[in-house]
């Protein structure tokens, strides 16, 4: 019988618990408790051991196996990755002191963070003092509204009509702790424990785990050169009557990063009304649109009979570290939202709120977002120039019209191995297994160029091509 794993679970930020449980997993990994090759407890055992939902477990799991730090084997179980890059792990307990101390950190294309460098922190900072001194913010005038603090949801509100076309009343709005806390509580309101979501496959696994964290399972429907599939959405929904709701990501489909047409959004959003379905639209990225006409999000087209959840982030606008997204919803829906957000983080971090309210309001916000854009389009433009020169026909891909990431396509197969060459070779890459269910995976990666640097992408990109198996 297998020794217990005793967790060191840390609640204090009253965020999902699903994320908690995957934190001090990896934080054990980090510090040498769990070494490499290490097998964990099913998840079953793990939920009895902690006193959780099976589902809560495997939502951490499931983040864990999409950032790399655990693998499934068939039959046999989760592991912690053999092949972790050494600075996510902790050092031998007794070094030889003829080994240098310090490891040169690996490079890593993310999933599609921005860069943490470029954060605003002058601007931000006076945003900040000046929150913190006005006579709303002193006075407590938000405490205790579970939907954030008004300033920032009529700033946002503005923000949303200005640059989005999207009409918002502060009164639907929420503010949450990023966007995967958006969509847990969007399943919460909308879905009963044992439903269906029907989500894109390829997809983002994040989002799987926060509607698996709310009792709902999610069911894969392919994604085409269009976006989400509509007729395979339908056929999904004959074959499955539990499914009650679709979540897409229209904009910049994650990962493949195609833009859904016109075509396709009015079909998707007839079939939701006719079908009764609730439509969960993650616009993640969409302050990142490089070239061509905005895309107005389905939000702005979507009929008032139909309910429509639309999501958004302000963490992808400034840094990962700062966790602050939004959901825009209709009554009573986002009353669920709020009660089940009161239960697990009361009032969120209102000096963090109040400030991004008077950066929006200022123009910093915008100002920023100009300046990013015109950094981001560069890098993107470096990585597909440098991927044409180094792999030419080996690799396909699309160049995205915005967005933080590029979806590149191996002409020849072994993505698997060649991410586990270039992880050797000091490079870590999302290959397309990562954002599947369960259908086959694509031969592809996930390219996430915005925190790397001109040289960091010229370096990747050197990396890629000599770990190339076919090279």
């Amino acid at each position: 019988m297998r020794a217990p794993l005793a967790l060191d679970i840390d609640r204090a930020d009253g965020g999902p618990l699903f994320l908690a449980i995957a934190e001090a997993i990896t934080r054990d990994i980090t510090r040498g408790r769990l070494r490499p090759g290490a097998r964990l407890p099913g998840t079953r055992a793990l939920a009895r051991e902690l006193g959780v939902h099976r589902n809560t477990v495997d939502a951490a799991y499931q983040e864990l196996r999409m950032q790399g730090w655990l693998q499934a084997a068939p039959a046999r179980g989760t592991f912690v990755a053999e092949d972790l890059p050494q600075t996510m792990t902790a050092p031998p307990a007794a070094p030889v002191l003829a080994e240098p101390a310090v490891r040169r950190p690996a490079l890593a294309f993310s999933d599609g963070a921005p860069d943490p460098g470029l954060v605003p922190d002058k601007a931000l900072a006076r945003a900040f003092r000046r929150a913190l001194l006005s006579p709303a913010f002193r006075n407590g005038a938000d405490d205790g509204d579970a939907r954030g603090t008004r300033a920032l949801r009529e700033a946002l509100a503005d923000y949303l009509a200005s640059g989005r076309g999207v009409v918002a009343d502060p009164g639907r709005l929420l503010i949450a702790r990023g966007s995967q806390m958006a969509l847990y509580l969007a399943a919460r309101a909308t879905l009963a424990p044992g439903a269906a979501v029907a989500v894109e496959e390829p997809g983002y696994p994040l989002a799987w785990a926060a509607f698996r964290a709310a009792g709902v399972e999610p069911r894969g429907v392919p994604v085409d050169a269009g976006g989400l599939s509509v007729v395979a959405l339908e056929a999904a929904l004959d074959a499955d009557p539990r499914i009650g709701a679709v979540c897409v990501t229209p904009h910049h489909q994650y990962p493949t990063t195609v833009t859904m047409g016109a075509a396709r959004r009015l079909q998707l959003l007839d079939l939701a009304q006719r079908r009764g379905l609730v439509v969960i639209e993650d616009d993640y990225d969409h302050d990142y649109r490089f070239e061509g006409r905005p895309v107005l999000p389905l939000a702005v087209r979507a009929p008032d009979d139909l309910a429509l959840i639309y999501v958004g982030s302000l963490s992808k606008l400034l840094s990962p570290g700062i966790r602050l997204g939004y959901a825009l919803a209709p009554e009573p829906l986002l009353s669920r939202m709020a009660e089940a957000r009161a239960a697990i983080d009361r009032q969120g971090d209102a000096p963090l709120e109040a400030a991004l309210a008077e950066m929006i309001r200022d123009g910093d916000l915008g100002r920023h977002a100009r300046k990013a854009r015109r950094i981001y389009r560069a890098r993107r433009d470096l990585l597909a120039g440098a991927l044409a020169e180094r792999l030419g026909e080996r690799v396909v891909f699309d160049l995205p019209a915005g967005g933080l990431a590029l979806w590149m396509r191996s002409a020849q197969g072994g993505a698997d191995l060649w991410a586990m060459r270039a992880g050797q070779a000091g490079l870590a890459l999302l290959p397309g297994a990562r954002f599947m269910l369960g259908a086959p995976a694509p031969q592809a990666f996930r390219l996430g160029y915005a925190a790397l640097d001109a040289a960091q992408i010229v370096r990747a990109v050197e990396i890629l091509a000599q770990s190339c198996p076919q090279g």
